[in-house]
């Protein structure tokens, strides 16, 4: 909408995307806040068993409407199973390392998605000719082997550990990202969601059977199980709704740029619940990641409208 041939500020979708921001950051600060009541195999499975629930009446009235086609089913099944995966490698690494630094690595991401797109998208592959996009990876990478450098204790074996974690987190988050671009591409994204979240539950839950220990969930106590029940609902089931009303609005840039800043929204929340601090050198190359994405996002804009 322009007023006097002047944008207007989309109010809604501008409150949406924040608003997602800030769902997503509480998410890490709950997964560090359960490491020392259950094993993570557990926290997966119980944290999406509540969005799962949460979405539930969406999805059966969806499926009664006929709104979910049978298709869908069957699309969902390849980024469910990297969702699986990446939620594995993702919550496992708060057991090791701090939740901003693990935010900060995970922002690498960029790389293996820009990587991917390249090989696979007809319509990305100009991107090689951009340098607003090599200059921005290369920053990427600057700043995420800054940010391990600085790392004070990096070669103690939790926090490489946690790193390697953390990394192959990445990867597989870049692959759910392409996978549900390339299956949902014309499909809702609340059925989307909502179909994935429900064989991530299965998924969860088998891994769990196997590898987990449920039973230390029974000792928790009642503020225990708030919090897990309200870390399903905010940072898993809320911020996506959030995320959707803001890119379906404004498009998936804007949004992209402001979740870049969840590293320091998160060391925020880590530092007053936990008292996590980055060095100064840390942050200095934090930002430089950020930028990194930021300038790479730009490219893949600039592209769009060429």
């Amino acid at each position: 909408m322009q007023v006097n041939g002047r944008k207007k500020v989309d109010l809604l979708a501008t409150t949406a995307i924040i608003g997602s921001l800030c769902c997503w950051s509480a998410g890490p600060i709950f997964i560090k806040y359960f490491t020392g009541y259950i094993d993570f195999w557990t926290q997966n499975f119980l944290r999406y068993l509540t969005a799962c629930i949460f979405w539930l009446p969406f999805l059966i009235y969806s499926v009664r409407k006929r709104k979910v086609k049978n298709i869908i089913w069957k699309i969902a099944l390849l980024p469910a199973a990297a969702n699986v995966v990446m939620q594995c490698f993702w919550a496992a690494s708060f057991y090791y390392i701090d939740p901003a630094f693990m935010n900060l690595l995970v922002k690498s991401s960029l790389i293996w998605i820009a990587t991917f797109s390249i090989v696979f998208f007809d319509d990305e592959r100009p991107l090689v000719r951009s340098k607003r996009f090599w200059l921005g990876l290369t920053l990427s990478v600057a700043g995420v082997c800054g940010v391990l450098a600085c790392k004070e204790g990096f070669a103690e074996i939790t926090t490489i550990t946690g790193v390697i974690l953390a990394l192959f987190a990445a990867f597989f988050w870049a692959v759910y990202t392409l996978t549900v671009r390339v299956a949902f591409k014309q499909a809702d994204s609340r059925i989307s969601f909502a179909v994935i979240c429900t064989y991530t539950v299965l998924g969860l839950g088998l891994l769990e059977l196997i590898f987990g220990e449920f039973a230390e969930s029974l000792h928790m106590g009642v503020r225990q199980w708030l919090y897990l029940i309200i870390s399903g609902i905010i940072p898993i089931a809320i911020s996506h709704v959030l995320y959707y009303i803001a890119i379906k609005r404004i498009g998936a840039t804007v949004p992209s740029l402001v979740l870049l800043a969840s590293p320091f929204t998160v060391l925020a929340g880590s530092y007053i619940v936990f008292g996590e601090t980055l060095s100064a050198l840390q942050v200095v190359f934090g930002l430089v990641l950020i930028a990194g994405s930021a300038l790479a996002i730009w490219a893949q804009e600039h592209l769009k409208i060429a």
